[in-house]
Order: structure tokens, then sequence, then C-alpha cells
């Protein structure tokens, strides 16, 4: 019996067991990546690291595994040295042809490693202010403060400045106003800082400043410095109290904001 099954094997074309061969090791690597894509996944949520670089991560993973069990199983059959390197030229001018797309494609891994921004932040980039919604391959989703939606390539993010409003913990209020030159400065600075003392979020280090620097057309002019906790407010929140407040004491006690004057001779 052995001896007829090893002849069995012995009579059928050389091309039947490649075959076989081939299948196992396609399906192995299948099964390989999707295990291992699994694995990889468990790791990254026990180490709390983002979604979106998650996803990434795994596809990557997923599908070197596959594609390098694509050309093991065609090495059964044929000399693959030539058919990567024909693949490479192919790859070479498919991302000069798509140079805007394939920037953008790797200026969007770079975005989901380096995560100068988390889905649900808000921010400034590429010139746009809002919400961050969606962080793609090739583009990234955020929703302005007017509630338009914009989509920017992400090489455009990656190329200019970014700022995150969101990561900071505490941010600088400047609010500038004008007294009338006729009041106590000293009194309008003392107001000033015992009506903003209570706005939510106010910080007490760095203490609150003002400073007098501008002789205006009618009005001493100055600006009020103060730090505010973005966990408790948010900067216009904050401003928009200020300014109430201040009006609203400076009224009390007599210290005018004046209007802009102008006087105008008429020549007769």
């Amino acid at each position: 019996m052995p001896t007829n099954y090893f002849d069995f094997i012995d009579s059928l074309p050389p091309i039947v067991p490649n075959i076989f061969t081939a299948l196992l090791i396609f399906f192995g690597s299948l099964f390989l990546a999707r295990f291992l894509r699994k694995l990889l996944s468990k790791m990254l949520k026990k180490r709390a690291v983002d979604f979106e670089l998650s996803i990434l991560l795994g596809q990557l993973l997923y599908w070197g595994i596959i594609a390098f069990g694509i050309i093991t199983s065609l090495g059964r059959f044929f000399d693959v040295t030539a058919f990567i390197a024909g693949l490479g030229i192919l790859g070479f001018t498919i991302g000069f042809a798509m140079q805007d797309i394939m920037q953008n494609f790797v200026a969007g891994i770079i975005l989901l490693i380096q995560q100068p921004f988390n889905v649900g932040e808000d921010v400034e980039a590429a010139g746009y202010s809002g919400t961050v919604l969606t962080i793609n391959i090739r583009t990234t989703e955020m929703r302005d403060f007017d509630g338009r939606i914009i989509i920017i390539p992400n090489a455009q993010i990656l190329s200019n400045s970014i700022t995150n409003f969101s990561q900071a913990k505490s941010l600088r209020v400047v609010l500038p106003i004008g007294i009338s030159y006729d009041a106590d400065h000293d009194k309008a600075r003392q107001t000033i800082l015992d009506a903003i003392a209570d706005i939510p979020g106010l910080l007490k280090d760095p203490a609150p400043n003002i400073a007098f620097h501008t002789f205006g057309g009618s009005s001493i002019d100055l600006t009020i410095y103060f730090w505010i906790d973005t966990n408790l407010t948010d900067p216009k929140s904050a401003k928009n109290i200020a300014v109430t407040k201040i009006k609203t004491a400076l009224d009390k006690k007599g210290i005018q904001i004046p209007f802009p004057i102008q006087t105008l001779y008429v020549q007769k």
C-alpha cells in the first residue's frame, strides 16, 4: 500500500504539488494575517492607543502578510524576482502619476502616528478652525464654528502650523478697553480686577494683569490679561463674562468708557 501511494504521488504532474503547496501557503498567510491583526488590536487597546491608529497599523500588518503570502505562493511556479521588479517599476509609475494622492496618504499616516490632534478636539489647521470629526488616510474632516463641514487634504494640514485648543490646559485671555482721561487709573485698575475675580475657571497663578499702554484719541487705552482653566470654561465664554462684569463694575464706580470724539472746525 505505501509503495502504491508513493507511486501515485510520483505519477502526478510536477505542477500539482506546487499548486497544493501554494494554496497551503496562501491560506496559511491569510489565517496568520487575521490572527496577528486581532492580537495587535488587543495589545494596542490595552495600551490605550488611538482607535484610528490601531486600525491603520492593523491594516498595514494584515495586507503586508497577505502580500508576502501571495509572492511566496507565486514563487512555487516561477522566479518572482522579475515580477517583484516589475511591481516596483509599476508602483513607481503609479506613484509619480498620483503623487498628490500619495502625498496625502503619507501625510495621513504621519498624522495618525504623531497625533497632533484627536477626534473631537478644537484645532486650527491649514487656515481653518473647528472641531475634528474624522481623521482619514487622505483627508481630515472638521466642523467649523459656524457649523460648516470642511474636508482638508492631509498634506495641507501637515505642511502648515497646527494650533490645538483642546490640549491646552490653560489659556490666556486678552481684552483691550479704554477709560476716560479724567478717571482715577488706580481705582479703575482695582475695579476691573475685582470684577473679573469670580469668572469661572480664572487662575490665580499667573495672576491677572492690567497694562496701560496708549494715549488714545479720546481715552487711555489698557489691556487686561488673565488666564483660565480650559476644563472649566472656554476663552470665548470667559471674555464674554469679563466684558459684561467690567462694564457693570465701571458704571457703578462712575468710570466712563468714552466714545471716540472728533472736533470739526467749519470755516465761514
